[in-house]
């Protein structure tokens, strides 16, 4: 086997292997490094993963509403030890099913996993954990990232989202620390399952990068179903070790407080995994865990580019494969075509789901002139039809261009209906272009063509008689489209 290359690319991950695979379909020699499992945390530790335990939250509130459908049986118990073999055995099936060891050998790429760390000797070699060493041309750095832990004491008795994974039991209470994505997720599934939950967020608000209309929805609704939202944290101080469980002391508003649980779950950001690859050695530098890039994602070090989690820049799954064939085709055929993230859908599993993309309102105000239309999922027949009539969509539209600028969704099935108005914006569709799309009934998806007609009529682009109706008071009907 080779041991020298034109391109390395560390890290297994979607990105790396994205990476990998379009660095060989330009015609490089390409080897990729893993220190363990392909997949990377999307695979093996994230995505797919607490997406299984969303589901399983998911079944267990649909079992609520037996009785309102004529349908007998008791109310599922969870067995958490069970759905995390279950979880653990979902893994084991999307890897097998992804099959990447084979695809990347079938493409040319030799593969190097299970390996261990791996590190910079000079600008040009790599040494691995097992001893070996390989040189590169260039390199493709993809290594992921990691759950961030705090340095206060009896921090060996808080957890990350890594370590719900080995837990033996639910907790009968749960406290977590993070109101952003990963902390609403877990907040919300651990709930689902019959803990009681406390959420705490350093922020004046949960999810604090989503648009107001988000944050705003899954607060009420997590209030509503039994999940204690605390804002404003200053901060944990500490956590100690107590017979039932552990006790957590924070700050807020300059008074200590505290509070019991069963566990201590930290969501508190998501550091690169830059440390030990002795980057130094190979001239590239990085700032707070991240390895700082240009729009075409080169490093300080003229070959050696970077991609995924370890930017920092947006750290998706679906960021982190366009970023790594980016990064290949830039290591491969040089150049300097940038990228930045624009219209990127994102979203949480939880209950209810959220979906989001491009600029918030607040973002979109402070560069355009611009109209926000909301409408609630209760103008939906579909869901007073599944007994979930709890949202609402807004779409933010450029009042000049007729552009929309984003979308932001609370309710069943949010992180699929955002896809639709995604579509729209990356096609450059005009709102009323998004309003005359004839999108199937009943669906939750119908609920972006209800909000695009909102937005028409908020703009003024359908002619009515003088008179006629008060827009914002006027209730949305599905089928009713505006002539044109």
């Amino acid at each position: 086997m080779l041991t020298s290359y034109e391109i390395i690319v560390i890290g297994g991950g979607p990105a790396g292997v994205t990476a990998a695979l379009r660095a060989r379909e330009l015609g490089a020699s390409v080897a990729l490094v893993e220190r363990g499992n392909l997949g990377g945390t999307c695979t093996n530790d994230g995505c797919v993963p607490t997406r299984v335990l969303a589901h399983a939250a998911r079944l267990v509130r649909d079992a609520e509403q037996y009785a309102d459908y004529g349908l007998e049986g008791k109310p599922p118990k969870v067995d958490f030890a069970r759905l995390l073999n279950r979880t653990q055995r979902i893994v084991y099936e999307v890897q097998e099913k992804k099959q990447l060891r084979s695809r990347l050998e079938e493409a040319g790429v030799h593969v190097f996993d299970r390996v261990g760390d791996a590190r910079f000797v000079d600008r040009n070699a790599l040494a691995l954990g097992d001893g070996t060493t390989l040189r590169a041309e260039r390199f493709v750095l993809c290594a992921g990232g990691h759950a961030r832990r705090l340095p206060f004491p009896g921090a060996e008795h808080a957890l990350t989202h890594s370590d719900v994974w080995k837990m033996k039991s639910l907790p009968p209470s749960v406290a977590v620390v993070g109101g952003a994505a990963t902390g609403c997720q877990l907040a919300s599934v651990f709930a689902a399952f019959g803990a009681r939950v406390t959420l705490l967020e350093v922020a004046p608000r949960i999810l604090s990068g989503e648009d107001e209309v988000v944050s705003g929805g899954v607060a009420g609704a997590f209030s509503a179903r039994g999940i204690e939202v605390v804002t404003g944290v200053g901060g944990v101080e500490r956590v100690e070790r107590r017979n039932d469980g552990v006790r957590l002391f924070y700050s807020r508003g300059g008074e200590g407080c505290s509070l019991d649980a069963g566990a201590v779950v930290l969501a508190v950001g998501w550091p690169g995994n830059a440390e030990g690859l002795n980057l130094e050695a190979a001239g590239v530098e990085a700032e707070r865990g991240y390895v700082r890039v240009d729009d075409s994602l080169r490093t300080s070090a003229p070959h050696v580019f970077a991609a995924g989690d370890l930017t920092g820049r947006m750290m998706l799954v679906q960021s982190a494969t366009h970023e790594g064939a980016l990064a290949a085709e830039r290591a491969v055929l040089g150049g300097g075509r940038g990228y930045r993230h624009e219209i990127v859908s994102h979203g949480g599993f939880t209950d209810p789901e959220y979906g989001s993309v491009g600029l918030t309102e607040e973002g979109a105000s402070a560069d355009h002139d611009c109209v926000a239309s909301v409408v609630p999922y209760a103008d939906l027949d579909r869901g007073v039809i599944d007994g979930h009539p709890g949202g609402v969509c807004k779409l933010v539209v450029d009042r000049g261009s007729r552009r929309i600028l984003g979308a932001h969704i609370v309710g069943e099935q949010a992180v699929e209906v955002v896809q639709i108005a995604a579509t729209a914006m990356r096609a450059g569709m005009t709102v009323e272009q998004l309003a005359d799309v004839e999108l199937a009934y009943p669906t939750f998806t119908a609920v972006v063509g209800l909000a695009a007609r909102r937005a028409v009529r908020d703009l003024g682009l359908v002619e009515t008689s003088p008179g006629y109706g008060v827009t914002g008071r006027t209730r949305a009907v599905e089928w009713e489209h505006h002539g044109g």
